[in-house]
């Protein structure tokens, strides 16, 4: 089973897994509470928008 985006590519912009799950779920916290707060639907789960924003570096981890 083929996993996108890759884990290796993935940890490329967090150091850890562990640091990866954490910051995944805050981020994926604020997505879910902003498209709540203004209404609009999602067109994909909020774990799966988080987990793309890291791979194309779009999240910023403090070390």
């Amino acid at each position: 089973m083929m996993l996108y985006p890759a884990m290796s590519n993935l940890l490329r912009h967090v150091p850890s897994r562990y640091m990866l799950v954490n910051v995944v779920a805050q981020r994926a916290r604020q997505i879910a509470q902003t498209a709540e707060d203004e209404g609009y639907p999602l067109s994909e789960k909020p774990v799966t928008l988080a987990i793309h924003e890291v791979a194309d570096g779009l999240v910023n981890v403090a070390d």
